[in-house]
């Protein structure tokens, strides 16, 4: 019977560590010419799967790639833009810190429902001149004139007169008409309602969503 090898923490002959080249020389010693070139070939396929499974190397400046972030800033910085030169226009008494509201409210509430950013600014530019306390003669209130009867059956709280409530509770309405109808028809039910009768206001909403364009732009 052979004797078993020492376990940890029996005592034995003390033993010399080989230095790795020295093993692999010793190995490839050992190996005949043709052994050796097999071995070489299988290195280099064991290299080869490691460069192909390695994460991929992303130069997205030098190849001009844009970021989900750097997107969302270049979209934020537009609607911005579009809207304090629309204040500017229109000489309103808005204050920055409400402006601001207004455009973190719009790229809020764009993203939740899955709307273009320059499609709300446009809906709230037409509505109501981008003027958080507009009310119309038949009750509508706020940026996105939302009808107070309506904006009760929505899953959304807060005040329908504040900025951001009267923003989500717009994008919750306008995102539901174009799931159900398509852009167009669904842009131009959110004035009209169920019967549409024209395409003044839907042209209307679009030349004001070229100008947010034209700002990105510029």
């Amino acid at each position: 019977m052979a004797r078993s090898q020492s376990t940890a923490g029996e005592e034995g002959p003390p033993t010399r560590a080989v230095p790795v080249d020295d093993a692999w020389h010793a190995l490839g010693g050992r190996l005949s010419p043709r052994a050796r070139r097999v071995s070489t070939w299988v290195l280099v396929a064991l290299g080869a799967l490691l460069v192909i499974d390695a994460p991929p190397v992303r130069f997205d400046h030098a190849q001009g790639i844009v970021t989900a972030d750097e997107e969302l800033a270049v979209t934020r910085a537009a609607v911005g833009t579009a809207l304090r030169a629309h204040l500017r226009d229109r000489r309103s008494a808005l204050s920055e810190e409400e402006t601001e509201r207004v455009i973190e409210a719009v790229m809020r509430s764009s993203r939740r429902y899955e709307l273009d950013p320059y499609l709300v600014t446009a809906v709230l530019i037409v509505e109501s001149d981008a003027r958080p306390w507009a009310e119309s003669g038949k009750g509508a209130i706020g940026l996105m004139q939302v009808m107070p009867y309506m904006a009760a059956k929505l899953p959304i709280s807060g005040n329908l007169a504040t900025i951001e409530s009267n923003v989500e509770a717009g994008c919750y309405i306008l995102a539901d008409n174009i799931r159900r109808l398509g852009e167009a028809r669904g842009i131009s039910s959110y004035f009209w309602g169920r019967r549409i009768r024209g395409v003044a206001y839907l042209q209307k909403v679009q030349r004001a969503r070229e100008r947010v364009r034209e700002a990105r732009a510029g």
